[in-house]
């Protein structure tokens, strides 16, 4: 496990977690090998669309289909980050071409790019220099309902609190 890196509990639906097969954890990425055999698999209609991914607790990437959740992806655990994730085949290299924390399920702070930019290197995968798409989550601490927060406009969608500046949802007590 990497050290000193924030961790993040699912914090969305319940029922979705629930129906988590032993089976449905997304594929893990430990070298460029792993990801050379994983990708040749994939068919032309999986690869015009961006991946499901976590970083597990061990760093780990995990790759799943565009429609998977998250929560399945990682298999019911914690994760260092999670989003969606687009990659591009140039001169026989495979690159990262897009990359979001957009996983509502995990809610990741923009500062969870460190922990997928290590499990990138382990795989040798060219990559941004950041998160493409950075997605703010707030919760708000009046209603407890998770938001992304747009044109930073920190104020809850659902009732019209004020949200808070810093990352917090996972700062509730989140009952399965």
């Amino acid at each position: 496990m990497q050290d000193r890196q924030r961790s993040y509990r699912y914090a969305g639906p319940a029922h979705l977690k629930t129906a988590i097969r032993a089976d449905s954890a997304g594929h893990p990425i430990r070298s460029r090998n792993d990801f050379d055999d994983w990708i040749a698999e994939r068919t032309p209609a999986e690869l015009a669309e961006p991946f499901t991914f976590v970083v597990d607790m061990d760093g780990v990437l995990r790759l799943a289909p565009r429609r998977s959740e998250h929560v399945a992806c990682a298999g019911g655990g914690p994760v260092l980050s999670a989003g969606e994730i687009s990659f591009s085949g140039e001169a026989g290299r495979w690159t990262v071409v897009e990359v979001s924390n957009h996983s509502t399920g995990y809610c990741p702070d923009t500062s969870s790019w460190t922990a997928v930019a290590a499990a990138l290197d382990r795989a040798c995968l060219g990559y941004p220099p950041g998160f493409t798409q950075e997605v703010v989550f707030r919760r708000c601490p009046t209603c407890q309902e998770r938001n992304i927060v747009r044109e930073d406009d920190f104020v809850c969608v659902f009732c019209g609190s004020d949200l808070p500046a810093l990352w917090n949802v996972d700062s509730f007590d989140e009952s399965p």
